[in-house]
């Protein structure tokens, strides 16, 4: 999809911000060492599940946590990746008073003690159908930044995306509500947003310059390909490459970073195709995209085993695989000495399934 002039490709990263099953660190320093050499600058730790960077975002990581997220931290480092952490403060919205300005103040020193480079302010998965939100939440981002000691901020709105969705969930989105928020922001702080749709299956230019327009300046990426969680989404594998993006959008997008695949190591296929997307411009092509990667990821055997299997590992599901379907698969990936065949047959038996609780407790 070459659809413009500017040939600036915005900084690439992950933000690992799916619902459900946890990656292992081991995993995440696999994805970085796979993803830094193709062009991947950054990785922000932000999992639904751990819930003392949103829900109980008050209280401190205990001392063996906070080891194992500074050693990433250090892992990040070696590979020429920016470490970040995102940051969910729950209720804050409502009454940002002096009890959570310390509260905040204490979260933010023990994030400068792991080394973050990046901080992020989420204001995702929380309710704000209020008049002043954009004011409150800036209010909010200010703080955060004059007690930080990371380089580089980063904010989600409550409002990501211009998806309905978002209104019927969260109520409806208050008016001016995007440029209100650009006004009052330091111009240095990048925004998320997933594009026209929370899930997007296109992101155009034209959409992402007319938001750029609105909140005054170049958009941060959230790209929810290839992430699979959520009830129905955790029912298939992402593996294909990516479409649908536009390869010229340095005009307007300054960073786009990916939301993973709750399977690490698969994830790296897709992952891998968007700095090609990006490089090849309008001579991409995503099958050929995939192979590539699944090679390098995963080896020629079970690159094409897992090519022959992408409809029905990506299109078709778990919901529509018979018993004796889903015990021929497994006994074919579980005989395979690979960690992304080893992820295939775990997804196989249930093992990365989302349930409507996970999403309402995380």
């Amino acid at each position: 999809m070459d659809c413009g002039r500017t040939h600036v490709t915005p900084q690439l990263g992950t933000i690992e911000g799916y619902f459900g099953r946890c990656w292992s660190w081991d995993a995440r320093a696999a994805v970085v060492k796979q993803l830094a050499p193709a062009g991947y600058r950054f990785f922000h730790y932000a999992p639904k599940i751990d819930a003392k960077l949103r829900r109980d975002w008050r209280q401190l990581h205990d001392p063996d946590q906070a080891s194992a997220i500074a050693a990433f931290a250090q892992i990040c480092r070696a590979h020429n990746v920016r470490f970040g952490v995102g940051l969910t403060p729950y209720g804050a919205h409502l009454d940002f008073d002096d009890d959570a300005r310390m509260a905040m103040k204490a979260k933010l020193a023990q994030l400068d003690a792991w080394g973050i480079d990046d901080l992020a302010i989420l204001f995702d998965d929380m309710r704000g159908d209020f008049p002043d939100l954009a004011d409150r939440q800036a209010d909010i981002a200010a703080f955060a930044i004059a007690n930080s000691r990371a380089t580089r901020f980063f904010l989600c709105p409550s409002y990501y995306s211009n998806d309905p969705v978002l209104d019927r969930v969260f109520g409806t989105r208050p008016e001016q509500y995007l440029e209100t928020l650009g006004r009052r922001l330091d111009p240095a702080v990048a925004v998320y947003w997933t594009g026209e749709e929370v899930c997007s299956p296109e992101i155009g230019r034209s959409h992402l310059r007319d938001v750029s327009g609105l909140l005054g300046r170049k958009l941060a990426l959230w790209d929810n390909y290839p992430v699979n969680d959520g009830p129905r989404m955790s029912q298939y594998l992402h593996l294909r490459g990516f479409t649908g993006r536009c390869a010229d959008v340095g005009e307007v997008v300054s960073h786009h970073a990916i939301n993973p695949l709750s399977q690490p190591i698969l994830g790296c296929i897709p992952a891998l195709t968007l700095p090609m997307l990006y490089q090849q411009r309008g001579d991409y092509q995503y099958s050929a995209a995939f192979m590539d990667a699944a090679n390098g990821v995963c080896g020629p055997e079970l690159a094409a085993m897992l090519q022959a299997d992408l409809l029905t590992l990506q299109n078709g599901g778990l919901d529509r695989m018979s018993d004796e379907t889903k015990a021929k698969y497994s006994e074919r990936y579980s005989a395979i000495d690979h960690p992304a065949a080893q992820e295939v047959a775990d997804w196989l038996a249930g093992g990365y399934a989302i349930t409507g609780e996970m999403l309402q407790t995380q």
